[in-house]
């Protein structure tokens, strides 16, 4: 792997495991408990009651870059309510990683520049967020919208920021801390096809690596028509440096909830602005049923398929040697990084952003459970006792140590 391709991403001015953030908060509190996915504080307004208050806050990243560059090249407003699912589910789901609640309040953020985003794509946006909250109802999922914050700050923003906050009062005694143990069986959830409850097929991508996504596939051209979607003051050597076009097409094909296998051809950007999967009406059910066999619930999200490296607190190696086939759009980015296919399983998810760590009998009943809802799910590895935390990646690339 030459030094150029390995700090690739770097040059982009993004980290795929966040260590300035990690170095940053390491001396703050990590609140009432030292190794849950989301750092769970004190109810504030009841200390002694025996529940807690999760706030969490992301968004949907430089993904909302390309939906401006897709939506200006084919007048296709969809993207946006797909922006605002993003946005969601990096909170919703990194809060279930943390135990079963059922009752969340959400905040939406937009930053927006008003000279290249109309009120349109703040209609759409608004009226997305809406949406999805209201179909998560139809799957057992309640989210209370509670409004939120758009401001013009063009002087700040290129084109349009889009976030989330949500909160949640979880009991105490439904609360997992992470305890990997020698012998789990990991099972992994795919991030790619169509559940029960998606319109259309969903590429996997989720909301992270898309600067790596959108800059190692699109050409030049996009470059140059859309100069506002990325920072002009990267190299030529790390932006866009891919051959396709916003609207070239590849094939994918996958099975639909009705069972009926399904192929078309579809935009790659398109593909790339796939909404990320919520797993929360699956999870909702795995942990009221589940609880006390699940050891460990990784939303693999930053720091991709290593996600786990941080809250891996024994001398374990996680093996992963059984994972689902690449789908078509990683497959894709991997033709541009054959020699870096290593930091590939850093960045994105590679067709699973979802493992539960546990005993055999609860795998089998989890992977029947998701079976119901049309998500693909089998054991994709195992846990191992070793000298030291390590992740071991075995794919159709290569063998891959982290």
């Amino acid at each position: 792997m030459s030094e150029h391709t390995q700090d690739k991403y770097l040059q982009r001015g993004v980290s795929a495991d966040k260590t300035d953030v990690h170095n940053a908060i390491r001396q703050l509190s990590k609140g009432l408990y030292t190794n849950t996915f989301c750092k769970i504080i004190e109810n504030v307004w009841d200390k002694n009651s025996n529940t807690a208050l999760i706030l969490h806050a992301d968004g949907a990243g430089t993904k909302s870059s390309l939906a401006y560059a897709y939506w200006k090249e084919t007048g296709d407003r969809s993207v946006w309510k797909n922006i605002a699912q993003d946005a969601i589910v990096m909170n919703l789901d990194d809060i279930l990683c943390c135990g079963y609640s059922n009752h969340f309040v959400l905040s939406s953020t937009i930053g927006r520049n008003k000279s290249l985003i109309s009120g349109e794509v703040i209609a759409d946006l608004i009226q997305g967020t809406a949406e999805f909250c209201n179909n998560m109802k139809n799957f057992g999922v309640e989210i209370e919208y509670a409004g939120g914050e758009t401001a013009d700050v063009g002087d700040l923003v290129r084109t349009i920021i889009v976030d989330s906050t949500m909160a949640v009062q979880i009991q105490k005694n439904n609360v997992i801390e992470i305890d990997i143990k020698e012998g789990d069986v990991i099972v992994g959830f795919a991030s790619y096809g169509q559940t029960n409850y998606e319109n259309e097929y969903n590429s996997g991508i989720g909301s992270n690596g898309l600067t790596m996504a959108r800059h190692d596939l699109l050409n030049k051209e996009v470059a140059k028509k859309y100069p506002e979607s990325y920072d002009t003051t990267l190299s030529e050597t790390v932006s866009y440096t891919g051959k396709y076009g916003l609207t070239d097409k590849i094939e994918v094909s996958w099975m639909s909830p009705n069972s009926i296998s399904k192929q078309e051809k579809v935009h790659i950007a398109k593909l790339v602005l796939s909404p990320t999967r919520t797993y929360a009406p699956l999870l909702i059910p795995t942990l009221q049923r589940y609880h006390s066999t699940i050891h460990g619930i990784i939303h693999c999200t930053g720091g991709g398929q290593t996600k786990v490296l941080h809250f891996l607190k024994k001398n374990l190696r996680i093996i992963k040697d059984n994972l689902f086939e690449v789908p078509p759009l990683f497959d894709l980015i991997y033709q541009q990084n054959k020699d870096n296919a290593k930091e590939l399983y850093k960045v994105f998810n590679m067709g699973h952003r979802l493992e539960i760590y546990t005993n055999q009998d609860t795998a089998e009943a989890l992977i029947e459970m998701a079976k119901k809802l049309n998500i693909e799910a089998k054991i994709i590895g195992r846990v191992e006792k070793h000298e030291k935390p390590e992740v071991v990646i075995t794919s159709k690339y290569g063998t891959f140590h982290y």
